[in-house]
């Protein structure tokens, strides 16, 4: 009896240990097939230039909704969803300002997403020039009032990006600050790592409990160049802002998955925004995303049998002023215990260089193998957890969900991001393939595997000192 239980035993093993190297060498040609495969960029090239700009509340935003759809059935999905929820949207109108005294000169500007416009003449005022935002925050309310405000904070390049947190609060948080100094608008020096004259756009706070002033970004030689005349005599500048908002506006969120073979109902959520900023057609940010989550699901649909969980991707509808993440969270809530992980792709469409996983997962035999099998794709593991996997999952991660991090390259994103450059030359086809690579085998693992995130989370030790 007690012989049979071991040959038992050891005949599981053998068995679990050829299935452990199965799933290795399916994974590896999945990542293999991937680096030559196309479909990341036609998806790409066809949403960039079929549908162009995507605008929340815009009749582009609408055709990227059904483009969406189409192109969910078209490769394959099933159970395509498209879940509508209500957003304000913001218009850009006629903008521009030009630097009146010393001399005229026109400066390249861009409103920044849902300011509010200035009065139809446009605002003239004397400048307050501020080399750091923490300037402009200690400064004496009487430097400030009735004057222009102009911030010009470099940002720092990071391969981690980690310089537009420390930079973008003076576009986030700028306007209302100004505002409670009685500046009359801000002019901030784009949240970029270029030094090219087209400005970068971005989201700033808004909303009907909202004390601000109209606000826009200059190209980053134009603040430059401001920051050395302010240092010889008063300046002067005259803006015009023009936008409108429709507080009855909708925005949509759309799924289509690969359905799992065995346990269907345990769900892994990825994707990217489908929504871009007016000004350029969202080639980084995030047709890239869209295109290496959607390929890298359908590249594990092609299987003769699918993973035992399934791949659901996202096209969340509103990142760039929010709203998709709460959505979704509502859309979600009451299945939340069946989301096994979740991650977005949001940085770009240049090369993944590391792996951070939820905490305490690192020992598991499909996590050790995923690790294994990113290797000669250059990405590294990251012993840190992963956490902030994106805003889009943002809400669903802050309700436990368990959230990776494929960490891509930002050196140059910020040198594009929310501008008109936003553009698909600037997309790598041999780097975003290494993307669509590296997510396709590591989702492979995670999918045809029985691991618990949250478990193993809950068993991992506690940092030292705690």
């Amino acid at each position: 009896m007690f012989r049979s239980l071991l040959t038992a035993v050891a005949a599981s093993a053998l068995l679990a240990g050829a299935a452990h190297a199965q799933d290795v060498k399916t994974a590896e040609a999945l990542r293999d097939k991937a680096l030559t495969d196309r479909l990341a960029w036609d998806i790409t090239e066809d949403l960039t230039t079929s549908i162009g700009p995507r605008l929340v509340g815009s009749p582009g935003m609408e055709r990227a909704k059904d483009w969406g759809v189409a192109k969910f059935k078209a490769l394959g999905f099933t159970n395509i969803k498209v879940d509508q929820f209500q957003k304000p949207s913001w218009t850009r109108g006629e903008e521009s300002a030009e630097l009146v005294a010393p001399y005229p000169l026109k400066l390249s500007i861009v409103g920044l997403g849902r300011t509010i416009p200035t009065p139809a003449a446009g605002i003239e005022a004397e400048v307050a020039l501020f080399s750091t935002y923490a300037e402009m925050i200690a400064a004496r309310e009487s430097a400030i009032k009735g004057k222009i405000v102009v911030i010009t904070q470099p940002m720092v390049r990071a391969q981690d990006g980690a310089g537009y947190g420390v930079a973008g609060v003076s576009r986030r948080s700028g306007p209302v600050e100004a505002a409670r100094r009685g500046a009359v608008a801000l002019l901030i020096r784009s949240i970029s790592t270029s030094s090219s004259t087209v400005p970068h756009t971005g989201v700033t706070t808004n909303g009907p409990d909202v004390i601000t002033i109209p606000a826009a970004a200059l190209g980053v030689p134009e603040a430059e160049q401001l920051e050395r005349l302010a240092k010889k005599g008063p300046l002067r500048i005259k803006l015009k802002l023009a936008s409108s908002v429709d507080a009855g506006d909708v925005a949509w969120n759309i799924s289509g998955d690969i359905k799992g073979s065995e346990k269907p109902d345990e769900v892994i959520v990825i994707g990217g925004h489908l929504d871009s900023w007016d000004v350029g057609t969202g080639a980084f940010d995030d047709a890239a995303g869209i295109a290496i989550t959607t390929a890298a699901a359908k590249l594990i649909g092609d299987l003769p049998k699918h993973p035992k969980r399934t791949i659901r991707v996202v096209m969340w509808g509103s990142e760039e002023s929010g709203g998709s993440s709460d959505a979704f969270l509502a859309a979600n809530k009451d299945g939340l215990s069946k989301l096994v992980l979740a991650g977005e792709s949001d940085t770009g469409a240049d090369r993944i260089y590391s792996l951070q996983l939820p905490k305490g997962a690192e020992g598991h035999p499909a996590m050790k193998a995923a690790i294994q099998v990113l290797s000669p794709l250059k990405v590294y593991f990251d012993k840190a957890p992963a956490a902030h996997g994106g805003a889009d999952i943002g809400g669903v991660e802050g309700a436990g969900v368990p959230v990776i991090n494929l960490n891509q390259d930002a050196s140059r994103y910020f040198d594009y991001h929310h501008t008109a450059d936003d553009t698909l030359d600037k997309v790598d086809p041999i780097q975003l393939a290494q993307n669509v690579a590296a997510w396709t085998s590591f989702l492979y693992f995670v999918a045809d595997s029985d691991i618990d995130f949250r478990a193993l989370s809950a068993a991992a030790p506690a940092p030292a000192g705690h």
